[in-house]
């Protein structure tokens, strides 16, 4: 079985990846396009997202958990994944050709990036990547992703010099997806054998999987529909500015749920054979990691944003310094929820919880941004972030509160919260020293690291007194009960 040290250590090499490319990119785009550029590829690309998460319903989840059940069985594992994978196929062709309905009969502006968008659209016909997440082939994924985002980076400083090149932009983002896609496709037919769609091996997919689509749903509602809310009802570069921010925000999150990715078909395939105590202690170890991490990116995200964002961005993105500062708190929220939700509810097929959770959340943002964005703009969209973020992961706590040990928890992790006000604090006290921004964060870098890490390190070698201090902290992924 793989390692979940390695599987780990090739997600956080893509996590770093995903850091180092918006470091090339993001600040080159934002001064090529400016705020309306962005504004309108971050709300043409929201609209198409929309389209691929209605043509995959529940599929990330349900089929990666499906599969890690059964991918010992060759024969089971080929009727499950053409079972799950016809029916995300025709749904997805119908939904592609009433996006192109869409944009020929209701779109005026923007036209051609609409059109381009469809590239995208398309792409989630042969979206498979759950496939690889439950036979935990994180490998293929992690160097697949690498090979083709380094060369859509390679594309962009080519071919994109100008506002006039929006479309070009546009394209090479679209078709690198589709192209990653596609890339995964040999792999899967090594693995399967060819089966002819029947519909009753189709139809026994669709009740869980479509269970698994309202979660996904009411997600997207507050991660993309804030940026469609925000186009309508405020403008494309109160897009451009929200957009930013978030993506800075997304950067240090996925270095978090990179740790859920892996634990998903993991934890499916642990409780299928009935480890549940190995689950708990996995668990529990999860956790202390996580919040170790989610509260060391969210205090320092925050702190360092007013020298980052504009020497990152831009002057003409400078709103999104605030913007970024307030919205970190998402990461320790979303850290927690993450681990509750992709360690015990999604593999215990505790499902009713997951939709309870998110639909709260959706409907709290829905309520906040309806209220908020018409006076705040991009600042409404963030607040009605934060709560639904805290509300999802109040909501998931609650429900898991009787099988997890909510307060062990607690206990374990606050001292974390302790030491990044601290760092906050440290972080923010040298901001205005008169230094060169890039001299300015390294030292603020560095002050963050010593404050936060060094009180840390000596607190988890004293709660897990089985490990050194050297090694306390990958043991925590990788348990002395090691995993086979």
């Amino acid at each position: 079985m793989p390692s979940i040290k390695k599987n780990f250590l090739y997600n956080s090499v893509y996590q770093i990846l995903l850091i180092i490319i918006p470091l090339i990119t993001t600040p080159y785009i934002a001064r090529v396009m400016g705020p309306s550029g962005v504004g309108i590829f971050s709300y043409t690309h929201a609209i198409a997202h929309y389209i691929t998460v209605i043509a995959m319903l529940g599929t990330i989840n349900y089929g990666t958990r499906s599969i890690a059940k059964i991918r010992d069985n060759k024969e089971k594992l080929s009727d499950t994944f053409w079972g799950i994978y016809y029916f995300q196929l025709l749904l997805a062709l119908i939904l592609s050709i009433l996006y192109i309905l869409y944009v020929f009969i209701l779109v005026d502006n923007n036209k051609i990036i609409f059109i381009i968008q469809f590239i995208y659209v398309i792409s989630a016909a042969f979206d498979t990547n759950w496939f690889c997440a439950g036979l935990e082939n994180f490998k293929l994924l992690v160097v697949r992703n690498i090979i083709i985002r380094s060369s859509s980076v390679i594309a962009i400083f080519i071919f994109v010099k100008s506002t006039n090149d929006l479309w070009v932009y546009t394209f090479i983002m679209a078709s690198s997806v589709l192209v990653s896609q596609l890339a995964i496709w040999p792999y899967i037919l090594s693995k399967i054998d060819f089966k002819k769609p029947e519909v009753t091996k189709i139809k026994k997919h669709i009740k869980p999987n479509l269970i698994l689509f309202v979660p996904v749903i009411a997600i997207s509602i507050y991660t993309v529909m804030d940026k469609i809310m925000l186009g309508l009802i405020s403008d494309v570069s109160e897009v451009g500015y929200y957009s930013n921010s978030e993506r800075i925000i997304s950067v240090a999150r996925g270095i978090v749920v990179a740790l859920g990715t892996v634990m998903l078909p993991r934890m499916s395939n642990l409780v299928a054979r009935g480890e549940n105590q190995k689950v708990l202690e996995i668990i529990r170890k999860s956790m202390i990691f996580v919040m170790f991490l989610g509260f060391a990116l969210t205090f320092f995200v925050s702190a360092v944003s007013p020298t980052f964002v504009p020497w990152f961005l831009g002057e003409e993105f400078k709103k999104s310094a605030l913007l970024a500062s307030l919205l970190s708190i998402i990461i320790v929220f979303t850290s927690w929820a993450n681990v509750v939700r992709t360690q015990y509810l999604i593999p215990y097929s505790r499902d009713k919880v997951y939709i309870v959770s998110v639909c709260t959340g959706a409907v709290v943002n829905f309520v906040i941004n309806l209220i908020l964005i018409p006076s705040l703009h991009a600042l409404g969209a963030v607040i009605g972030t934060i709560f639904a973020e805290l509300s999802v992961c109040i909501v998931q706590t609650y429900f898991a509160r009787r099988e997890l040990y909510i307060k062990t928890y607690l206990k374990n992790t606050c001292p974390f919260l302790i030491f990044g006000i601290i760092m906050f604090l440290a972080v923010r006290s040298v901001a205005t020293i008169s230094l060169h921004p890039i001299v300015l964060i390294m030292l603020q870098f560095a002050i963050g690291t010593i404050t936060y890490l060094l009180p840390s390190i000596f607190y988890i070698a004293k709660v897990t007194k089985e490990y050194s201090i050297i090694n306390g902290l990958l043991s925590l992924l990788h348990t002395k009960y090691r995993i086979k």
